[in-house]
């Protein structure tokens, strides 16, 4: 891989979450509007950073995971 994964799992799961809740409320409740399409490519990215688990906002700012111990 070329990226280190910067998102835990807790976060992963709402960001899944979060980024499919943006998708149906812009759609159903802005509707196919530009604002509403803008909104809904928003839960988009969102939710494919939780399934990645890389976040390139996070990685700019120099986040990283914590080795977990064994």
């Amino acid at each position: 891989m070329f990226y280190r994964k910067n998102v835990g799992l807790k976060e992963r799961w709402a960001r899944v979450i979060g980024g499919a809740l943006m998708v149906a409320c812009s759609l159903t409740q802005i509707g196919p509007t530009l604002l509403g399409l803008v909104f809904a490519a928003s839960g988009v990215l969102t939710a494919l950073t939780g399934l990645i688990g890389f976040c390139p906002a996070c990685a700019m700012v120099g986040r990283k995971l914590l080795e977990s111990p064994r």
